[in-house]
Parts: C-alpha cells; structure tokens; sequence
C-alpha cells in the first residue's frame, strides 16, 4: 500500500502547490514556489484535508485555495504606498512637528464659496433624494456646453453620464470593454489605480515603461510595439499623473490611429485639464469621437470630497453602462450634482483662473528649485500639480528617502513605488498643493540635507 499511498499524496500535494500557487504575476519566479505558510503542510495534513473534505461530498483537488477566504483578486491590487507617508505626517504634525505635506495629489484650496453655497441652497430645497443613475439632466446638459465653450465640440448630453468621481468613470468603462483576460496598454509610471480597476474586473493593465523619449506618454509607436494578442485597447492620462506632461493634438492623433488600425478602444483621463500652463490641452475628442474620456470635478473644480466626476462615450455606450451604475451606485449625491452647476458660472470661473494661475507660480519656483537640489526633472509638467523627479543621485530606495525626509527634516513627499515599476525605487514625487512659503521652507530644508 505505501507505493499508492505516496503517489496519491503526491498527486495533493501537486495540486496545493498549483492551487496554492500567486497569480496574476508576471515574474516567473513567482508563480511556481506554494507560500511559505503552505509549505508547512506536511503530506499527512494534506490527506487529512483530503479525507474530511470528502466526507462532505467536496473534492479537495477541484477547490481554488484563496487566503484567508478572499477572491485572488485582492492580492493582486497594491495599497496606496504613500498612505503610509501621509498617516506618519499626519502623526508628527498632531504631536506638534512642522511637516510641510508635499505628498497628497489634491488641491489645496477649499471648494469655491459659489459651488458651496448652491450645494446648500440644493439641501435647503430638500434635493437628498436619488438621482437619475447616468445624472441629473441640468448636469449633464451643463457639461455638454462645457465642451462647446471650451473644445468648441458638440458633445451631446446622452453621450454624458455623472458619476461617484473618476473612479466611478473608470469603473464603468473597465466593465463595459474587459472580458476576463484582456489586457489594457498604459503607461509606467502612471496612476496606479487605472490597472488595479482592470484587474478588479478580470482583466490587466498591460504596463509599459515610458521614459523622457516619449516624455512618459504612451505613443503609436510604443501601441505598436507593446500590442499583445490580448490587448483590446489603451489607456493615457494627459496631463499625466505624477509626470505632468501632456499629449499635443498631433500626439493624440497618432495614438488614436494606432489603436483603431488594431480594432481597439483608446480612453483618455483628462481630470487635470483645466490646470494646464503652457498651453490648452485638447481633448481626445477633437481627434477621436469614438474615444472614452474620463473626468472629475476634484482637480479644477477642487471639489475633491465631494466625490463627482463624468465620462464621455458613444452614446451606445452609455445605455449600457447606465445600466451598470443602476447596479453598482443607484445614483451620486444629488446635492452634489446641484452644487457642481455653479462651477460653470462666470464668478467661479474667475476663482478657478485665479487658481490656476497660482499653481503654475508655485511649479515655476519649485521646478527649478528641484533642478538646483540635484534632482533630474527630464521633462517639464505643462499640467496638473506635479513635479516626477528622478532622485537616483541621492538613493535607490525612494520609499526610505521619502519616509527619511519625512521623520528627520519635516518634509512629506510621495515614493515612486505608487507609480508603478519602472525605474520607480529612482524616482519621487513632488506635489505643489500648499502655499508659496511652505514650498520655500521645504526647499531650504532639503538644500540643508541633500548638499
């Protein structure tokens, strides 16, 4: 009996190691060895497993082992690295230490007082009640104009839709276009939840690394060299989070032709459109009006906590995933929505020009600033807030930098580890979210450690 015995548990002991086994990684070395807490199963406790298993009619060797109950999904989407970095600021400045916060991506400002008080005359009129899952029609009707001043598009309100911010957006379009398996071309470094939202729905963000050549943008050429036999589209963020850099009308007319020629879906994230620089961003559907745009109210608006953004599709789409946000959201905060019809007015307008105006004062002192200090900055940002700076003269560990900087001179700033994978233990992010003087006194701590 000891021959049959030992090649039955072999025969278990092989199928915890498949089942057992990380998925979801593209590092070969990952996807063979069990985890170490499995190792210690020794071949007995595997064919106890099996006989109890058994005794209830379940077949062992047919179970997906998931870790502690959760779908294999979970392992596979990375936290926020910098949420460590932002709980320890904000430790140090409850226990009284001057922490200039250069880390967060959100904006500094408290919502325009025009935007806040329609949000209050919308409860003062009881608007608390669901909305219409795609959005208020004023909403949706305000936004279509925004394109028409603005891009000189005529974008209608069906091709609209209101959403729970650009998370809600990106969510949407990642359902209606990824079957499981497909695969989504975006750049590396970039926004890191746009490819954990493709995996969340079975699918994968296809990372290519981009670097000052294609001033970390996603080209046609880069789409026709990184296309894979799974790959149903790509995804750029212009201005891009963290780089800053955006895409010319000529750069996305390429990118587009090179994702029609091979049947795929282009989607562009446009939230920083609105704080640009150097010159107006167009938007994807100046070249392309088949494309996916996802946008937000938090960045130009500045209406962050509020949780509201929008995309724009073809209108066939949009039933469809209307759809979906019946299921998913129900609808977005009415009051909300309300509130955001005064961000179109001429007053808040004037506010947000204002804004912007002084974003780009603090890129133009601390982008040069950065340069003094010894960092690389290839690339100017012509947008957003953000300087994507390569710190390899002073570590190769960015999330240790960071955390140094933070503990020892008082000075928060994001690791690029949250971006992705290239180069990104080289490469920190600045964030000009705070006021001129606190940029300055982050400067002259840095010059006092790093010359």
């Amino acid at each position: 009996m000891e021959g049959p015995i030992v090649k039955y548990s072999m025969v278990i002991l092989a199928t915890a190691r498949w089942a057992y086994r990380p998925r979801g990684r593209p590092d070969p070395e990952a996807c063979y060895p069990v985890r170490p807490e499995r190792q210690r199963l020794s071949l007995a406790s595997l064919l106890l497993l099996e006989c109890r298993a058994s005794w209830f009619g379940v077949n062992f060797m047919s179970l997906d082992a998931r870790p502690r109950g959760f779908a294999a999904r979970v392992n596979d989407i990375e936290p926020f690295r910098v949420v460590e970095v932002l709980e320890r600021a904000t430790q140090l400045s409850a226990a009284g230490v001057d922490v200039v916060h250069m880390a967060a991506g959100e904006p500094d400002f408290a919502t325009a007082a025009p935007i806040i008080e329609a949000g209050r005359a919308a409860l003062a009129r009881g608007e608390t009640q669901y909305s219409q899952a795609a959005g208020i029609p004023q909403l949706r009707e305000a936004l279509s104009q925004h394109y028409a001043e603005r891009y000189g598009l005529e974008v209608p309100p069906a091709r609209i839709m209101v959403t729970p911010g650009a998370s809600g957006a990106l969510l949407l379009i990642a359902a209606l276009l990824m079957n499981p398996g497909d695969g989504m071309l975006m750049t590396d470094p970039g926004y890191p939840c746009n490819r954990h939202f493709m995996r969340l729905v079975e699918g994968q963000g296809q990372l290519v690394p981009v670097g000052a050549a294609s001033r970390y943008q996603l080209s046609g050429a880069l789409v026709d060299a990184h296309w894979q036999p799974n790959t149903i589209g790509a995804m750029v963020a212009s201005p891009a989070n963290p780089t800053g850099t955006a895409l010319s009308r000529a750069e996305l007319t390429a990118l587009s032709a090179a994702v029609r020629a091979r049947g795929g879906h282009l989607l562009v994230d446009e939230i920083y459109h609105g704080l640009c620089y150097d010159f107006d961003a167009p938007s994807v559907l100046e070249v392309d009006p088949d494309a996916f745009v996802i946008n937000s109210f938090s960045k130009y608006f500045g209406m962050t906590g509020w949780r509201l953004g929008w995309l724009v599709a073809p209108e066939a789409a949009v039933a469809e995933m209307e759809k979906m946000a019946q299921n998913f959201f129900i609808s977005m905060s009415t009051m909300a929505q309300h509130a955001a019809l005064a961000g179109f007015e001429p007053q808040t307008l004037e506010i947000l020009e204002e804004r912007r105006a002084i974003f780009r004062q603090r890129r133009d002192f601390l982008l040069p600033a950065v340069q003094s200090l010894g960092f690389d900055v290839p690339c100017q940002p012509e947008g957003a807030f953000y300087i994507y700076a390569d710190a390899s003269r002073f570590t190769q560990d960015s999330q240790a930098f960071c955390l140094s900087l933070l503990e020892q001179h008082g000075v928060a700033l994001t690791p690029g580890l949250d971006f992705g994978h290239a180069r990104a233990n080289e490469h920190l992010r600045f964030s000009y979210t705070t006021g001129m003087d606190r940029l300055e006194a982050a400067v002259e701590r840095l010059s006092r450690v790093l010359s």
